[in-house]
């Protein structure tokens, strides 16, 4: 055990029949490892990381690995919003904007462990009024769940007692070809996505407010693309400018089954690995991000992550949510509506021959 601003930190496990075992420490409530059988039975560490729970530690590295962030995930543009007639202002740790509940936001806390055994952890995590300067005191829990169908289940629960927002989600960034080998990339990773509409952003990363079709451009997941393709699209058509976020994406899907845990959301496979990863959610919108930005010199493994390394789906509301009217992605709480969320990854073996014929099944309308 190890300890942050007086708290114990730890790491717990959990494992499956299967050989799926998940590494997760209460600092943040990250995911620290995730280990899947691939092709041949041979263990792959899906996420990335480091060796040391000390170095998730802000002093040591600034990052989101496989961390809760909150109380808001994704921006917040010019760190302002309001409820009702009161307006609240937040620190600003993305250029203009608030991103993931600001500098030191809920990645960077020590949450109490309830409950641990080989298939469950339950953490909790008592927010005070101003935190980051949020509103109202919440108490959230985050419940990992492992069952023998090789599904990780993430259940998120929250209760304010005043009016705020929340939006939480989990920061993983997946390389299903495995971190524990070098190079690493995700170039070669075929990723679908259910959406027919993505939010367009403008030159802060803020959305626009529009719901723009996805149809006849580079975000077009809906039958699955490959990486490097997607990419090529995004250099070709929008060299440097902001739409690319730099030769990648970093952009929210409008999901088109949105709150349905029976529904496949979205979908990445390996090709090396043979390893696929169905997302459902009760969320209304997913993040991919590409890793444009990665650049970490020491990571565990003795890696070193660079630009488009890993890639990370985050279930969420949309980005700055709190200053706009969807109706579809809500973030207030208040006292008489708790927060309730679900996000399951479930990992199965799939012949390269098949993957393509799969994603039209899984997606088909």
């Amino acid at each position: 055990m190890t300890s942050y601003n007086n708290k114990e930190v730890g790491l717990f496990t959990l494992s499956n029949s299967n050989g799926i075992k998940v590494e997760i420490t209460n600092f943040g409530a990250r995911i620290v490892s995730l280990l899947v059988p691939g092709i041949e039975n041979r263990i792959h560490d899906i996420v990335m990381g480091f060796d040391n729970l000390e170095d998730y530690f802000p002093e040591n590295n600034k990052s989101d690995f496989g961390a809760v962030v909150g109380r808001y995930a994704n921006r917040i543009a010019g760190g302002k919003f309001s409820i009702g007639d009161k307006s609240y202002s937040l620190p600003l740790n993305d250029g203009p904007n608030c991103l993931h509940g600001g500098p030191m936001g809920w990645q960077y806390a020590v949450f109490d462990v309830l409950s641990h055994n080989d298939s469950q952890l339950v953490l909790q995590l008592v927010s005070p009024d101003s935190d980051n300067g949020f509103p109202a005191t919440i108490r959230a829990t985050v419940t990992y769940t492992l069952d023998d169908n090789n599904e990780l289940c993430i259940d998120y629960a929250a209760e304010s007692d005043a009016p705020t927002v929340i939006n939480l989600t989990n920061h993983s960034y997946f390389n299903l070809n495995g971190c524990d080998r070098s190079p690493i990339s995700i170039l070669n990773h075929i990723v679908a996505i259910d959406a027919d509409h993505y939010l367009p952003i403008d030159g802060t990363m803020i959305p626009t407010g529009e719901l723009a079709s996805v149809e006849g451009s580079h975000f077009d997941l809906r039958e699955g693309l490959q990486m490097i393709d997607g990419l090529k699209i995004s250099n070709e058509f929008f060299p440097g400018s902001i739409e690319s976020c730099f030769w990648g994406y970093d952009n929210c899907y409008a999901l088109n089954h949105a709150g349905s845990m029976d529904i496949i959301a979205a979908s990445v496979y390996s090709p090396y690995t043979y390893i696929q990863m169905e997302i459902r959610t009760t969320e209304p919108g997913i993040q991919l991000y590409t890793g444009n930005y990665l650049d970490v010199n020491h990571a565990k493994y003795n890696a070193r992550y660079t630009q488009h390394d890993a890639l990370c789906l985050e279930t969420q509301k949309f980005p700055d949510s709190p200053n706009h009217n969807w109706p579809q992605s809500n973030p207030l709480l208040t006292p008489d509506k708790p927060f309730r969320s679900s996000t399951s990854f479930k990992f199965r073996l799939i012949d390269p021959w098949e993957i393509w014929k799969t994603i039209s099944k899984q997606f088909a309308k």
